[in-house]
């Protein structure tokens, strides 16, 4: 035990030394989630408006009122409706409505007149959410009487945040990401130093040096999700924590060394600290879009579900929005630590025995 802290303590000391790499590792956990958290929009955000109004009446700019800032920019007249699908075409404007010369007749006669949209869709997700405002506005403009009420209550996430749902899938992207990469390049550095020979040379059990370099490299990625958590999700953000932090952090825990288990992997086949990233690149892109951090898993294909048991990140993801935004209580947490456990324990294994053939 003496020499498994002792080589965790050289590989920490290592670390503090290279300040480089010390600065990525801040940045990554601090500013990389932040940016996530708030520069990224999922709903409707100065979105250009343009219209062309036929109708020569007031209830059409009574009813453009209704696009207002932070949502939506001040609405512009087009001449034209060819003006208007240039200026669509020429991505000068996302949302195009047009008012026909019957439009205020017709809604004040039977309230059943046509609105006609032009949309860009180049970004999808953006353009159906928009899609989804204007009609919200439009039927509460129009005054639509329904046979039943609707009564919307929001689960979770009640003022429909979108920053606090982005920092915490960003911080465990860069959870993959550096915990693979930290522990690949740790061995790989040995081969490019020239001190791989020497390493072998130690008097030391070769189980306990992989073990212990790996270790290493898990502290550091847990001191950044406790830095990140603290500053980030909690500081910047307030996001709400309903369930057991520790239960959290023994998840992390795992999932880190599931990380380290594909670092191994990588480091017994790079040659040099470049190979790690193309191959951890590799590696990792098919994690993430497993895992339902872009997509939801129900609305993936069938076989791609399936084919999503074997992503960890996919139980990590899962179980942390069940401890952070459900308030899931632990003994019911067991699905996502038995998933990021068995499935993280196989890789290690795996990257384990493969970089021990080089010893």
């Amino acid at each position: 035990m003496r020499v498994f802290w002792t080589v965790v303590a050289r590989e920490l000391v290592r670390f503090i030394r290279s300040w480089q790499l010390v600065l990525v590792v801040l940045y990554a956990f601090t500013m990389e989630v932040y940016i996530a958290g708030s520069g990224i929009e999922l709903k409707p955000r100065n979105v250009a408006i343009g219209y062309v109004d036929e109708s020569g009446g007031g209830l059409s700019q009574k009813l453009l009122h209704y696009f207002h800032e932070p949502e939506f920019l001040p609405p512009v007249a087009f001449s034209s409706q060819s003006a208007l699908s240039q200026a669509v075409f020429d991505k000068e404007i996302i949302l195009g409505l047009i008012f026909d010369e019957d439009f205020e007749r017709t809604f004040r006669k039977n309230k059943h007149a046509t609105l006609n949209v032009l949309l860009d869709a180049t970004a999808a997700s953006q353009a159906y959410t928009t899609l989804s405002y204007l009609s919200n506005i439009v039927l509460n403009f129009s005054d639509t009487a329904f046979s039943v009420e609707l009564v919307t209550h929001k689960l979770f996430n009640e003022n429909a945040n979108n920053a606090t749902f982005m920092a915490l899938t960003e911080l465990l992207s860069i959870t993959t990401m550096l915990s693979v990469i930290l522990t690949a390049v740790v061995f790989v550095k040995e081969k490019e130093d020239g001190t791989w020979d020497i390493m072998l040379l130690m008097p030391v059990d070769a189980k306990s040096i992989i073990l212990a370099k790996s270790f290493s490299q898990v502290i550091i990625v847990m001191i950044g999700i406790v830095i990140s958590i603290g500053f980030v999700v909690f500081g910047a953000f307030d996001t709400p924590i309903h369930g057991s932090f520790i239960a959290f952090l023994v998840l992390a825990f795992f999932y880190a060394f599931t990380g380290a288990g594909i670092g191994l992997f990588v480091a017994a086949v790079a040659k040099d600290v470049m190979q790690v990233a193309q191959l951890s690149v590799v590696i990792m892109l098919p994690l993430i879009f497993l895992s339902g951090a872009w997509t939801p898993i129900y609305a993936m294909h069938p076989w791609l579900q399936t084919l999503s048991l074997l992503s960890p990140l996919r139980y990590f993801i899962e179980g942390t929005e069940s401890i952070f935004f459900r308030g899931t209580p632990v003994l019911e947490l067991y699905p996502y630590f038995l998933g990021v456990f068995s499935v993280g324990s196989i890789l290690y294994v795996i990257g384990f025995r493969k970089i021990g053939h080089l010893f």
